[in-house]
């Protein structure tokens, strides 16, 4: 049987006698059974769980699961002990945290909102988190998750399994050195708060209980994001190959702050983006790239923006960040082009402004999401009319430079800019990302590619 946590409260709730007065004649009149509460996981009989329905009230259902399997990248392997978490287009979490097995194989039970009849309501879509020793949190950017449709739930009771709820993760370098910090948090609904330890991060389960793997030996601060509430933090010691355990971080009250701003398109068409407060201590400044707690997004967003509910922290303000046609405008002799971090402590952060340009389209490999590609990879995106020449840099799914290279790659005419990958030798089953940056004559860059495309895995030669 797979190991799993599920946050679910399955059983059936007993009925209290209540003792009437009168004689001896009367019977005991049994209380009136419990509602079916989707928060609470009650009124439903075992088995079964208390579902959203699309259009009515809630109502009781056989549960839904996901199964599927952790495995290495480049071996194959499965990963036993990794931990998995479904989350939905937000990023919070609709499911406990499970754990694999010794086949890497977990299982799953999700809430999943209903049509009357009990299947699961069309648009509801799902993506996968996991994290283990040794491993690379998955997905990392550029790495996206594959979207899970619960519609596809087949069997009695419903269960999803395909190729989107395998995960593959990469393993970091060797020899590092690194500890577990494991514990709970003790606030109302802590289920989805982001836990941030010297850089590394886990997602809380639905009782609170977490478990960050990869923590950098030394001193290192653990705190806990979670939107609208303010929580403590707590300072540990952590050896190598050892783990910290029972820490506790406690709610100290409501999160109030707002952060707030404006960006501009420029040379862009006015179609909306989004804006992400990413937190510091997970941000990579090379691959521009971090870790934004659930709930700290702002959509649509074309001109002002606000997030509300922001926890105590220090965040870097990313706009663009996701593949909607845009990029932060990467032209650093202008202004409102520089890389932003705000400091919240409780009052509004006004986070200034950001410019937004059009992006360079990518047309191999990853330009519908990550693809294989073997032998010397040829890297094509759409030309820049008004550049001298461009920026191509490749990097692995680590965010380590692996090769880059500067030119006029134009060939003219209407025809794509490209450039053959003449770097070091690409491991087999590794992912990397190309990145295309266009500059004018005077050397100031215009336009690059999207932050989430260019992504391949090596095949082999």
């Amino acid at each position: 049987m797979m190991k799993t946590r599920s946050w679910l409260l399955l059983g059936l709730v007993s009925a209290l006698g209540v003792a009437a007065c009168g004689s001896d004649d009367d019977e005991e009149p049994a209380s009136e059974p419990a509602t079916c509460s989707v928060v609470e996981q009650t009124g439903c009989e075992e088995a079964e769980v208390c579902e959203e329905v699309i259009g009515g009230d809630p109502a009781c259902f056989a549960p839904v699961a996901i199964h599927g399997q952790v495995a290495d990248a480049v071996t194959g392997e499965p990963i036993e002990g990794a931990t998995v978490v479904a989350q939905d287009a937000n990023g919070a979490a609709v499911s406990g945290v499970a754990v694999t097995d010794e086949n890497g194989e977990y299982e799953l039970v999700v809430a999943v909102p209903r049509d009357a009849d009990g299947s699961p309501a069309d648009g509801t879509l799902y993506t996968l988190r996991a994290d283990a020793a040794g491993y690379e949190t998955f997905p990392t950017p550029p790495r996206e998750a594959i979207r899970i449709d619960m519609t596809e739930a087949a069997g009695d009771p419903p269960v999803v399994e395909s190729s989107a709820t395998t995960v593959v993760l990469i393993a970091l370098p060797a020899g590092s050195g690194e500890g577990i910090v494991s514990g709970r948090i003790e606030a109302d609904a802590p289920g989805g708060a982001l836990i941030v330890v010297g850089g590394r991060t886990a997602v809380a389960d639905r009782d609170g209980t977490f478990t960050v793997f990869n923590v950098p030996e030394g001193n290192q601060e653990v705190r806990a994001y979670l939107t609208g509430t303010e929580l403590s933090s707590e300072t540990v010691d952590v050896e190598a190959g050892g783990e910290v355990e029972d820490v506790v971080l406690e709610a100290e009250g409501p999160a109030t702050a707002t952060v707030s701003g404006t960006i501009q398109l420029v040379n862009a068409p006015n179609d909306p983006t989004s804006v992400i407060l990413v937190v510091d201590d997970t941000f990579d400044p090379n691959v521009i790239r971090g870790e934004a707690p659930a709930g700290l997004r702002a959509y649509p967003v074309t001109s002002d923006w606000a997030i509300e509910g922001v926890p105590s922290g220090t965040y870097v303000v990313l706009a663009a960040f996701e593949n909607d046609g845009l990029v932060r405008d990467p032209d650093e002799t202008i202004g409102g082009t520089e890389i932003q971090r705000v400091t919240v402590s409780g009052s509004d952060v006004e986070a200034g402004n950001f410019k937004v340009t059009d992006a360079l389209d990518v047309i191999e490999p990853g330009a519908d999401g990550a693809e294989g590609v073997s032998g010397t990879p040829t890297f094509l995106w759409e030309d820049d009319s008004s550049e001298e020449g461009y920026l191509v840099e490749v990097f692995d799914a680590l965010g380590t430079p692996v090769w880059s290279t500067e030119g006029d790659f134009d060939p003219g005419g209407n025809d794509p800019a490209s450039v053959e990958y003449d770097g070091p030798a690409l491991e087999t089953g590794m992912y990397y990302q190309f990145r295309a940056t266009s500059y004018a004559g005077d050397g100031a860059y215009l336009s690059s590619t999207e932050n989430l495309k260019g992504v391949f895995w090596y095949e082999g030669p």
